[in-house]
């Protein structure tokens, strides 16, 4: 569907655009606009694809919202995983001052982050079942469980109707902590009138329900017994609740822990403090008392589990970290595989295989569930919120696709449900929700200290100099006559050739510069990419090969 900038938002009208989780499993934001205030729902970051390299990870476009950062009321945080809390330090660099609010735990793992950018936030802690006022629009949270402690639904009142957002959820009847999704709350909103139901998507393709996390304990604590060297276990650096499995298992078969990783030392001792993690006295150590211990007594947790080049279980299986992976050691991956890091995450596993070690994921032992809710939890949500409008979130197309049509079978009329895309303008006016426009939401690449500068040409060009070479083509020139005063030197990084590969090129530049006009032959930005098209059409012709061509001119 082809849109437009959106109209003036209406009297009386809500106004919903998400700028990053929608056809993404990651870079969830979305911004709720009502009376010329603006309030943010999660600022999370996009980790980088195979097809994406030198990015550290990719933020929502803030490009919508930039001029009008003084209207943000606030940043509300549904939990504290990366992709909904990642991309907020980039966002407070903009306007430093917005009020984040969130749970005791969230606020702890944004505010430790925030430290490391020196930015420090402005906090209002929410509980489950607190309220918060924020210019026109009215807050009250709701518990739900997710595969991190303290997670919130939000629902949002304004005069144009009542938004439920799930936030990431599932609906877990034995949660480690004991902290259920609320669904009594659910079903008093629902009396209230739900009149949009914003609902987590990731494991909409998924039939029946998400399975307990106290279902993993018998296959971890199988790990830890039979595994007759050292465990190595990564993890996402804030998943609490799988940290803890770890731990009480480690205690049980006698190994000591250390953590691994700037991240992971980090929320863990925020989570220790804060009494989210319980942490038996003596078990975790620091890394260097485990180096003179048996390593059938030894346990260590790292980040790495999604095959991040940078993180410790990367480097570890290059080679290129100070813990050496041996053979016997058992490496257990404990998170998911999130859609495009597959192929990143297998060479990860193949390299740790070709060290010797056991490697147990997923796929060959029951050591993760999901943190989202599957099919029939959805539809269970449906029947109980029974909201009048829904417009899924969080997933890829084809989640959310899944989505919307579990809420048209428990009734929801399809005209009534909203399949939108990051950037999509979707009002609520008059108890009905409709698209009305699209603005810009693309990928916002950070790139080391740069953000923003890298674009889609950028890592074409890093993709071409990494698999098909750089050709750069030396021309002395006479810039009076715009002809080759000598024969140019070919210069590759990457590109295979001979010693008459490019005896026939020269030919075609010299066709190329006499087709110049004569009033731009001194102009070397246009001999330079002159020569550079000729040189690379030619080769595309003869070779079939498409290299990265520059051409530098030099004055004769």
């Amino acid at each position: 569907m082809n849109l437009n900038a959106p109209p003036a938002l209406p009297r009386g009208a809500l106004r919903i655009v998400a700028l990053g989780g929608l056809g993404e499993v990651g870079r969830n934001m979305t911004v709720f606009e009502f009376e010329g205030k603006l309030l943010v729902v999660d600022c999370g970051v996009l980790f980088p694809e195979e097809h994406q390299p030198g990015i550290d990870v990719i933020l929502p476009d803030f490009t919508w919202i930039r001029d009008r950062l003084k209207d943000v009321v606030a940043i509300v945080l549904t939990h504290g995983h990366e992709d909904h809390i990642g991309g907020v330090p980039y966002l407070l660099k903009e306007r430093a001052d917005i009020p984040i609010i969130g749970s005791k735990l969230t606020l702890a793992f944004i505010s430790a982050k925030l430290k490391e950018h020196r930015i420090r936030p402005r906090t209002i802690e929410v509980a489950a079942g607190g309220h918060s006022k924020q210019g026109p629009f009215d807050l009250e949270f709701v518990a739900v469980n997710h595969s991190i402690p303290d997670a919130l639904a939000v629902a949002i009142r304004t005069r144009a109707g009542l938004v439920l957002n799930t936030g990431d959820f599932k609906m877990d009847q034995f949660p480690l902590d004991s902290r259920i999704t609320d669904l009594n709350h659910f079903a008093k909103l629902a009396e209230e009138g739900v009149d949009l139901f914003m609902t987590d998507s990731t494991n909409a393709e998924v039939p029946g329900f998400t399975m307990s996390e106290r279902d993993l304990i018998p296959a971890i604590d199988q790990v830890f017994r039979t595994a007759p060297r050292r465990v190595i276990v990564s993890s996402f650096a804030s998943h609490v609740h799988r940290i803890q499995q770890i731990l009480d298992t480690a205690h049980e078969s006698g190994r000591k822990v250390a953590f691994v990783g700037r991240s992971m030392v980090r929320n863990m001792g925020i989570a220790e403090e804060l009494g989210y993690l319980k942490i038996p006295q003596g078990l975790v150590v620091d890394l260097k008392k485990l180096e003179s211990m048996p390593p059938n007594k030894i346990c260590l947790v790292c980040t790495g589990s999604q095959g991040e080049p940078m993180a410790a279980l990367s480097r570890m299986a290059k080679g290129d970290h100070v813990i050496k992976v041996d053979e016997g050691d058992t490496v257990l991956l404990a998170s998911s595989l999130i859609p495009g890091n597959e192929n990143a995450i297998y060479r990860v596993i193949n390299s740790l295989t070709d060290l010797g070690a056991n490697i147990v994921h997923k796929g060959n032992a029951k050591v993760h569930v999901s943190g989202h809710a599957s099919a029939g939890e959805l539809v269970y949500c449906y029947n109980i919120v029974k909201p009048k409008n829904v417009m899924p979130i969080h997933g890829e197309a084809r989640h959310l696709r899944a989505n919307g049509e579990l809420a048209v079978k428990t009734g929801v009329p399809a005209n009534n449900v909203v399949i939108a895309q990051d950037g999509t303008v979707v009002d609520l006016f008059k108890g009905k929700v409709s698209i009305v426009g699209k603005v810009p939401a693309g990928y916002v690449y950070v790139d080391g200290q740069t953000v923003g500068a890298a674009t889609e040409d950028t890592l074409a060009e890093r993709l071409a100099l990494g698999s098909k070479g750089i050709v750069t083509v030396l021309a002395l020139v006479d810039l009076d006559l715009g002809v080759l005063a000598e024969t140019p030197e070919f210069i590759t990084r990457g590109f295979v050739h001979d010693g008459h590969t490019f005896d026939d090129a020269v030919v075609e530049i010299e066709k190329a510069l006499a087709q110049i006009p004569k009033k731009d032959v001194g102009d070397i930005d246009r001999l330079e990419a002159t020569i550079a098209r000729a040189v690379s059409r030619w080769l595309q012709r003869k070779y079939r090969r498409e290299p990265l061509v520059n051409a530098i001119v030099v004055d004769a």
